[in-house]
């Protein structure tokens, strides 16, 4: 990327000032730290781990990815891909896979595959949406339990829902509650009389000034895990060289290269229809590959886009790439200097931000829009959104899009009528002595039409000659090419000539392309096999 288009996106101006974009950046870096350490247990490796990703992935996906203020980090999407290999080979072979996932990243950037980011319809958005705004809410309410650090931890989502929990009871859970609510009011109502100060952080300064103040006996993000250390370090993972090491960490690239974009590309359409502007899908894989690769060298435990702080950057004024990477940089500066004062925020503080975040990523209208909109359109939505809650964001898409394509094909397979009438010139231009029986088909002729497709041909009625006119048809697949090679098979068997007419230059691209495939014998024509009647 030229270095005036960097500084160009860098630059704010009287919309987002320098001041607000720097308190995004610092409201979403305190939010942040609690998720990240949580990511971080759940994939098997330290804090520190889960902390050098947020910075190094958030820092570069920041100044150089396809969507300004969008925010990168360790997210639990890719943590729970990652702890069954921690598990069985160790962390060092995880930055490797990280660095490998990082590549995968970057090719799908360089061959321009962000692209297909356009193939998941808005059902499967809103559905996206919807179901991690339960998954973030639900995470949440396992700080209500009596579990400590580890009932909390168990509560992140992708480990399991939050409502399995052992519950506070009398004092500890009115001071727990009481500090959410309060968080949420002044996140919610303070813009309605001010903005000079992003609400999340005047509520997590409220709070945190509360708790110490009066001594509340409440959980800090110190009882979490501590997050002091140094800078991160180069170091290439201590792997073997080997095509057994390869072998090993492939699987879980892949999948982590997969649900990382998937994760990332969903944001940045989110953040497209929320900011009216457009983003840039390669670019933000190439970001995000070059992200992985170097936290995979310095020793984190990689990332991706993350919805619940790029809603919290949002809300909180942050437009520019300026806020990203303050957060990216506040986290550094809580690692190397403010540790002691990050750790004594109380996690409620942020449960309540992040309640705040979950109500405000819900699509409410989706409640008002279900009874208007096709069925398969509304059931798609629900199920996405439920196996967003059950399973993972990337298998709820993958299931949406499949589910969206078959019921579209379904759909278009119905629409392929076919109208038989009689000519009385021959195809091939004589006198006109011999009559022709003509087929005119309407609609794409594709795997789920050919059927419909054979059953309108009734071959032992028909003339002689035979002529199929596809001036408003397409061949889409090799499953229509199949079609017409069996339908033109059964007319031969029958002392028949079949025809085709008025194929499309795509069409006949399509045959001539299939070669052998198509053996349909129609006439003697020396380029497709098929004759084709202009």
């Amino acid at each position: 990327m030229p270095l005036e288009c960097f500084l160009s996106e860098l630059r704010v101006n009287s919309v987002a000032p320098i001041k607000g974009e720097l308190l995004a950046g610092l409201t979403v870096s305190l939010a942040m730290v609690p998720e990240v350490i949580a990511f971080a247990f759940v994939a098997g490796v330290e804090p520190l781990v889960g902390l050098y990703a947020a910075f190094i992935v958030g820092l570069i996906t920041a100044a150089f990815g396809g969507r300004p203020a969008m925010v990168s980090g360790a997210a639990g999407a890719l943590a729970v891909v990652m702890v069954a290999l921690v598990a069985q080979y160790g962390v060092q072979y995880l930055f490797a896979a990280v660095v490998l996932m990082g590549g995968l990243q970057l090719l799908a950037g360089l061959f321009k595959l962000g692209k297909f980011i356009r193939m998941v319809p808005h059902p499967v958005m809103l559905g996206f949406v919807n179901g991690l705004a339960i998954v973030i809410f639900t995470a949440q309410l396992a700080q209500f339990g009596a579990g400590g650090e580890s009932g909390w931890l168990a509560g992140t989502f992708l480990q399991g829902s939050g409502l399995d929990v052992d519950w506070l009871a009398g004092s500890q859970l009115a001071i727990i509650a009481g500090l959410v609510i309060l968080t949420m009011v002044i996140t919610k109502y303070l813009p309605k009389y001010t903005t000079a100060i992003p609400s999340s952080l005047a509520a997590i300064a409220t709070v945190s000034a509360l708790t110490i103040g009066f001594s509340l006996d409440t959980k800090s993000v110190g009882d979490v895990a501590g997050i002091a250390g140094g800078l991160p370090t180069f170091n290439i993972p201590m792997v073997p060289f080997t095509w057994e090491t390869f072998t090993i960490i492939l699987p879980y690239s892949v999948i982590l290269a997969a649900v990382g974009l998937i994760e990332s590309l969903l944001t940045l359409r989110m953040v497209d229809e929320i900011t009216e502007t457009h983003g840039h899908s390669n670019r933000e894989c190439l970001a995000q590959g070059a992200a992985n690769i170097v936290t995979g060298f310095f020793g984190g435990m990689g990332g991706c886009a993350m919805i619940g702080q790029t809603m919290i950057n949002m809300n909180s004024g942050g437009r520019s790439r300026l806020s990203g990477i303050t957060s990216a940089l506040c986290i550094l500066a809580f690692i190397l200097f403010a540790s002691p004062l990050i750790e004594r925020i109380p996690v409620a503080a942020l449960v309540g931000v992040m309640f705040v975040v979950a109500l405000d990523t819900f699509e409410w209208s989706s409640f008002r829009i279900i009874r208007k909109v096709p069925k398969a359109d509304a059931f798609v939505l629900i199920l996405v959104s439920v196996v967003t809650v059950m399973t993972d964001l990337a298998v709820a898409v993958m299931v949406g899009v499949i589910v969206s394509a078959l019921v579209f094909a379904w759909k278009h397979a119905k629409h392929i009528r076919i109208e038989k009438q009689e000519d009385h010139n021959s195809s091939d231009g004589s006198d006109g002595s011999d009559r022709s029986t003509v087929y005119t088909v309407h609609g794409p002729l594709f795997f789920g039409s050919t059927t419909t497709f054979l059953e309108q041909f009734n071959i032992r009625a028909d003339h002689n000659d035979v002529i199929v006119d596809f001036a408003d048809s397409r061949v889409c697949d090799h499953s229509g090419l199949e079609a017409i090679d069996g339908l033109a098979e059964r007319y031969l068997n029958a002392g028949k000539t079949l025809h085709l007419r008025h194929l499309s230059p795509d069409c006949q691209k399509l045959l001539k392309k299939a070669g052998s495939l198509v053996e349909v014998n129609i006439i003697q024509d020396p380029t497709y096999f098929v004759a084709t009647n202009a």
